[in-house]
């Protein structure tokens, strides 16, 4: 497997213009409008419609996306756009009959508390969490925050298959079924070859944390 080189000179231009760019403003108490936000994934548009309900409905399956996702950030370690990790969790729920309702987790860049709080609003009590370089969660509400029903941490093997597969298996959960966990490629080596650009990618995801800041529910558009 071969990193990206230009996608880590990207990544790391970003991280120390970001820096550069925290030292020549003041704080600002004011965060960015929405016209500002305005690259955002390509076909993929998450519009902000107000709080992140609690949910009623048994057939739904929360996925909460960090706060970069798709937004500040719009592609995976490996370069898969978040418009098809999205558009492939999405697909996977539904394709089991139920379905999704996507939400922004502002207060905490750690995927197991972001797909936690995702649990915690769903109607079903399932819900799953994304990172914006691609770390994904299955979690359940009455579970504590840090353990889960799967984890798949190596992000860089995950793809849109696995991706819809997630999906697929936490709409199971909500069901009330007991899935075989989602098949994932394991390579001893991914760990060592992406950490770098790994928390380089978190440190970019983790500027935007907002500890006072609710959930936002998001309406989601693909085109």
């Amino acid at each position: 497997m071969a990193i990206n080189e230009k996608l880590i000179r990207e990544v790391i231009e970003e991280v120390l213009n970001s820096f550069k760019a925290d030292e020549n403003n003041p704080p600002a108490s004011e965060a960015p409008t929405q016209t500002m936000q305005a690259d955002s994934a390509k076909g993929l548009k998450l519009e902000e419609v107000g709080p992140a309900a609690q949910g009623t409905r048994k057939d739904e399956v929360v996925v909460a996306v960090a706060a970069a996702f798709g937004k500040y950030q719009t592609k995976t370690i490996v370069g898969v756009p978040h418009e098809i990790v999205l558009r492939e969790v999405i697909a996977g729920i539904e394709e089991e009959g139920l379905t999704a309702r996507v939400i922004r987790v502002y207060h905490t860049s750690d995927v197991g508390f972001v797909a936690h709080q995702a649990a915690k609003l769903s109607g079903s009590g399932i819900g799953v969490g994304i990172q914006s370089k691609g770390t994904t969660v299955i979690h359940q509400k009455d579970l504590p925050p840090l353990s889960n029903l799967e984890l798949f941490p190596q992000a860089p093997l995950l793809d849109a298959d696995t991706y819809r597969a997630i999906g697929k298996n936490a709409a199971k959960y909500a069901k009330g079924e007991s899935p075989n966990p989602v098949p994932t490629r394991n390579d001893q080596m991914a760990r060592p070859k992406y950490q770098a650009i790994a928390a380089l990618l978190h440190i970019k995801e983790t500027e935007h944390v907002d500890r006072r800041k609710k959930p936002a529910e998001l309406k989601v558009t693909f085109y």
